[in-house]
């Protein structure tokens, strides 16, 4: 069987590009026989002492029918993947199964000039995954004991791993199954790898901006304007092949002209001569491509198809693409000073990271921060975004120490599964702040690299993430103000400070708008008072221990000028220790942003940490400060844990769901059977009830389940109805169950009946699975009734769920107070409904095939969570996009 499969014929799937520990790239895919020869070459260019490691022998060459062998394989039993540096194979990977077993040997083997870039931990990450797929269920592996780094290989991936010592060859073995400890460390080293190439891209030595024309009225000649205006520290280099110097700096006729190493290329020419500007970067080995260029997705099939072969031809030759129609790339740090953008106006340095994808607005941004006085340490407009997003300046800012707060101004996803997982992490660390445009329309370039989201969706997605979401670039100012300067709020209790009663009592009533406390009414110093006299009442409020935060509200009088008042403010907030613990907005001046007088300066010159942002009215200063209020509650939650019941049989229901796709392979509804084993096999019991089709056997039934019971019609479109036509609650004697039996069959027409054991009364609740194709299975929850579902009053969170995250699920819904005694009301047993939400989410990570699954009616009081039916449709599983073994999106 093995002989006749395709040897060209492998998942597509396993194709993958993927980005190395020093933040170069490889395209990887299984190895085909049209490989030999680039495989003898490869063999050829390794060291006596790899081969001497690899095959315990030297080995100087590849005889035919070896190669014959190791380049045909059958992707099953036998399976190899090879790493492409442009044409050229730079390591080998491989396994073949052993006779008699789940079994497989592993191997592979790293060119000499790339060991080290992490190269064999992305082998075997594949390899595993491959295996994983056709039934290999553990790897066995002969490695000579001085084999140092290869050991290492296998002892740091995460698995556990068996080794016996025999003679000089250490035997290793390990299950291949994902653990926690694996999952960990791929994604550290895919955090440390992407990291890494956002770290060349914004940290070039060298830049050359091709295209650099002489004329004015050229983007070319813009880039290369700003970088000189910018005095980035490293070397420019125009390219230009009609003219021998740009701006009054050299130029040269190609990029291969060029004498020094190039970094960065700034892309510039009209979109028909860049397959040939590729040509010569490659040959050129520069490692980052900022390509300015327009003329790509955005206009269609064709640019479409031109994109995808800069990007495909860019990272198969180990480089990452910004753009195309890109803005460019910023880095305000001193020591780089690049400025690889249209935008002629840099705000000053600070700790903020900015991306974006909009080259238009980019610039629009660049110059609005400048005027507010909000620094950046590092801005990435992505344009198309065919390469380098969102998702990877998230990784790349986790770890920069020169950034504090991130900010992202979306129209699209390309990854919405990564992007909640990266946002997550870094948000305990660092606030993301996110504009998300494109409720309604999403520029044509952006839709073909993005994914769709529904809007209840990405707010679910936001809030789980501690995403701090705003609606405009202005509240993303505003909230960026705040955090960039001062503390984060320990609480939600604010004092309003001023010298008009009536602005006062503005700030106060926004406060409470926004859902924060006032601690104290407003205090009004009055219009008379003097600087001192101001400074005094903002520091006696920062002082009061039930003071959380402060509004400072101030109209300048006739005598003194109001520079003097805002010095004073500025004076007092710095002599106080509370200063660096609570945080403190105002409307100073009609000022939008940090004013000069209320700027600390750091040693460049930039304000810093202590400023005092400005907002032209309390309604947004109040908004500025309940959206911090929020983070701040977030990040000081704790993070969970994911909870796995332990009473649950995965497999049982695996099968339940393949015997069901044996009837119709793409979406079938499970039967009333195999629903309860499906959610009996995750410890979810459904109350006991039988189908009856005359009121005899309803009376038997109701008998035998013990009294009293539930009637519902097996018409659904009656059944769930929320005024319960369908339905006739506590039937305790055998004339009410006839009586039942022949109204619900009166309402249907249909004879089919449910006589179910009645549970105890409570608020009847419902949980959900469907499938979100953007960022994977949500979780939803919501409570019944005619106002929760005309009011759409769902919450939602995205699988995997923590404990904290199903706690914070039930608690969500506007009508959640119901659960927990509101009015007077016995608290229902949220434990139990916490419970039923973490088995349901344990099924959604294990069966993927769960197309659609509503456990409801839950009746929810003090004696439990009690579930009375469900229904649960199932299908081929959908595409995971962060799931697996590395890579990078699919330019496609």
């Amino acid at each position: 069987m093995a002989d006749e499969r395709d040897p060209f014929a492998y998942p597509p799937q396993w194709e993958a590009d993927v980005v190395l520990s020093d933040g170069g790239t490889v395209h990887l895919r299984p190895i085909v026989p049209s490989d030999a020869e680039a495989l003898r070459a490869f063999h050829g260019r390794l060291s006596e002492r790899t081969r001497y490691f690899r095959y315990f022998g030297p080995y100087p060459m590849i005889p035919d029918k070896d190669l014959a062998r190791f380049s045909t394989v059958d992707h099953h039993d036998r399976v190899a993947f090879v790493a492409l540096l442009g044409d050229d194979i730079v390591a080998v990977g491989r396994y073949e199964r052993l006779p008699g077993g789940d079994s497989a040997e592993v191997a592979f083997v790293v060119q000499d000039g790339h060991q080290g870039r992490g190269l064999g931990s992305i082998l075997l990450e594949h390899l595993a995954a491959a295996a994983r797929e056709r039934g290999v269920g553990r790897f066995e592996a002969e490695v000579l004991a001085e084999n140092a780094q290869m050991v290492r290989v296998f002892r740091d991936a995460g698995y556990q791993v068996s080794r016996a010592f025999d003679e000089g060859v250490l035997h290793l073995e390990f299950a291949v199954d994902l653990t926690e400890a694996s999952v960990a460390v791929a994604w550290s080293r895919e955090q440390a790898a992407e990291a890494r190439s956002v770290h060349n891209l914004l940290h070039p030595r060298s830049v050359a901006v091709i295209g650099a024309s002489t004329d004015r009225a050229k983007i070319g000649n813009a880039v290369l304007g700003n970088l000189l205006a910018a005095d980035f520290t490293g070397p420019v280099f125009p390219v230009n092949p009609e003219h021998k110097s740009v701006r009054g700096v050299r130029a040269y006729p190609t990029v291969l002209d060029i004498p020094d190493p190039v970094d960065l290329a700034v892309v510039a020419v009209p979109a028909a001569g860049v397959d040939e500007v590729m040509d010569a970067c490659l040959a050129k080995g520069v490692k980052t491509l900022v390509v300015v260029s327009s003329g790509f997705g955005e206009t269609g099939p064709g640019g479409r198809g031109a994109e995808r072969r800069l990007v495909d031809e860019a990272r198969a030759h180990g480089m990452r693409v910004v753009g195309p129609n890109a803005l460019g790339v910023v880095n305000l740090d001193p020591a780089v000073r690049l400025n690889a953008t249209l935008a002629p106006t840099l705000p000053g340095p600070g700790r903020t990271g900015f991306f974006c994808q909009s080259g238009a607005l980019g610039t629009a941004i660049l110059a609005d921060a400048a005027a507010r006085g909000l620094g950046l340490s590092t801005f990435v407009s992505a344009g198309n975004r065919a390469d380098v997003s969102g998702n990877d300046l998230l990784q790349y800012w986790e770890t920069d120490p020169a950034t504090d707060v991130v900010l992202l101004y979306l129209e699209s996803f390309g990854n919405p599964r990564k992007f909640a997982r990266l946002a997550r992490r870094l948000g305990r660390s660092k606030p993301v702040v996110v504009v998300k445009s494109g409720r309604n329309t999403v520029l044509p370039a952006l839709a073909k690299t993005g994914v769709a989201v529904d809007d209840a969706s990405v707010q679910a997605l936001f809030e789980q993430a501690g995403v701090i979401r705003v609606e405009s670039i202005a509240q993303l100012f505003d909230t960026a103000l705040l955090l960039a300067h001062q503390p984060l709020p320990p609480g939600e209790r604010v004092a309003v400070v001023g010298n008009s009663s009536a602005i006062g009592v503005l700030a106060a009533d926004a406060a409470l708008g926004q859902g924060l406390v006032l601690a104290g009414d407003p205090v009004d110093v009055g219009a008379q008072a003097g600087p001192d006299t101001f400074a005094a009442a903002v520091a006696d409020a920062l002082r009061r221990e039930e003071v959380d935060a402060l509004i400072v509200v101030f109209v300048p009088p006739l005598a003194i000028p109001g520079t003097t008042y805002a010095r004073a403010l500025r004076e007092a907030a710095e002599g106080l220790p509370e200063a660096g613990t609570k945080p403190i907005v105002s409307t100073f001046l009609a000022a939008d942003g940090i004013p000069a007088e209320l700027a600390v300066l750091g040693p460049d010159g930039a304000p810093t940490h202590g400023s005092i942002p400005s907002y032209p009215s309390p309604e947004r200063a109040a908004l500025a400060l309940a959206r911090a209020t929020t983070y701040a509650r977030w990040r000081s939650s704790p993070p969970g844990i994911f909870v796995r019941p332990a009473d649950i049989d995965p497999a049982a229901a695996k099968s339940i769901v393949e015997a069901a796709l044996t009837r119709e392979p793409t979406e079938v509804e499970l039967t009333d059977d195999e629903v309860i084993a499906l959610l009996g096999a995750y410890g979810i019991e459904v109350m006991p009830f039988h189908v009856v089709s005359d009121p005899d056997a309803a009376v038997a039934a109701g008998a035998e389940l013990g009294l009293p019971v539930v009637m519902k019609t097996a018409s659904r479109q009656f059944r769930h109805r929320s005024d319960l036509v369908g339905v006739r609650l506590d039937l305790t004697a055998e004339d009410a169950i006839r009586n039942a039996y022949a109204e619900l069959r009166l309402v249907s027409g249909v004879p089919e009946v449910y006589v179910q054991r009645m549970a105890p009364k409570g608020n009847s609740c419902s949980i959900g699975l469907q499938d979100d194709p953007s960022f994977g299975t949500v979780v939803s929850f919501g409570l019944a009734g005619v106002v929760s579902n005309l009011l759409g009053d769902r919450a939602y969170r995205a699988v995997p769920l923590t404990d904290t995250d199903a706690a914070g699920l039930i608690r969500s819904p506007r009508a959640a107070p119901l659960l927990a005694g509101y009015a007077g009301g016995e608290p229902a047993d949220l434990a139990a409904l916490q419970r039923l939400v973490l088995r349901v989410s344990a099924m959604a990570e294990d069966i993927p095939e769960i197309r659609g699954l509503m456990v409801e009616p839950i009746l929810a009081s003090a004696a439990g969570a009690y579930v009375t039916g469900g229904r649960v449709t199932v299908g081929p599983p959908p595409s995971k996009h962060d799931s697996g073994p590395r890579r990078l999106r699919s330019s496609g």
